[in-house]
């Protein structure tokens, strides 16, 4: 404990780490901010009665933090990200001239990148509509007045929710205090874990043992992916 207290000592007098620290801080006291701000015309009551009565669902909103459950601006996280990230990844083992690409150091590496930000785009846009389809499909109403102009509102909101998330990852890892993509997705875990964890006492069941078992699995593999694309 004293080995602790002293490193923080020591980062806390350098003064580069001190101002890296506390910026890292602020970004993520405003990404949970942005994750309580709900787009307008959504029921969220009859939403959290949706994720409460579905374990799957209920799952994926822990890991984002409780974004899905308020229908915030964030609510899909950085997650097309990720999963461009993955795309990429494995077009490079399967198409020679992005083999070669990566294989061309930090400018291949920084092309690369930017074809991962721009698919991100269209994923964000595909996964939110296929949010708000699936909501509609729910036996209590959770959009209000839904209209095609408003569906895409919705979608363009939930897209840039997911750049302003990307970009805020982007800047955090800048400050080589870890990857910025990684703590985001570890602050929504620990952020939704308290909550969680409460109702889990309360309703405990021997049969959900199961489903705890695969979040702690899902939450590894989950993290460790973000850190292998970091370092790709």
């Amino acid at each position: 404990m004293d080995i602790f207290i002293t490193k923080l000592k020591a980062i806390w007098n350098a003064k580069d780490l001190r101002l890296n620290v506390l910026f890292i801080v602020v970004m993520l006291v405003i990404f949970r901010a942005a994750a309580h701000v709900p787009i307008p015309g959504i029921n969220t009551e009859n939403l959290r009665a949706f994720f409460a009565s579905n374990q799957i669902f209920g799952l994926l909103n822990l890991f984002s933090g409780g974004t899905m459950e308020n229908f915030s601006v964030i609510m899909l996280g950085v997650a097309p990200y990720i999963t461009s990230s993955i795309i990429f990844q494995l077009l490079a083992m399967i198409v020679p001239s992005l083999e070669e690409l990566s294989k061309e150091g930090e400018a291949g590496q920084r092309k690369i990148n930017q074809w991962t930000r721009l698919l991100t785009v269209p994923l964000a846009l595909l996964q939110a509509y296929g949010t708000i389809a699936l909501l509609r499909q729910a036996s209590l109403p959770i959009i209000n007045d839904i209209t095609g102009f408003k569906i895409a509102i919705i979608m363009l909101t939930i897209t840039a929710g997911t750049l302003f998330l990307m970009w805020i990852g982007e800047l955090m890892s800048e400050k080589n205090m870890g990857n910025g993509i990684s703590l985001l997705i570890f602050a929504g875990i620990v952020a939704g874990l308290p909550t969680t964890l409460r109702q889990a006492f309360v309703t405990f069941d021997r049969s959900q043992l199961i489903n705890w078992l695969l979040f702690a699995a899902i939450a590894v593999i989950t993290v460790n992916n973000s850190q292998l694309i970091s370092c790709e």
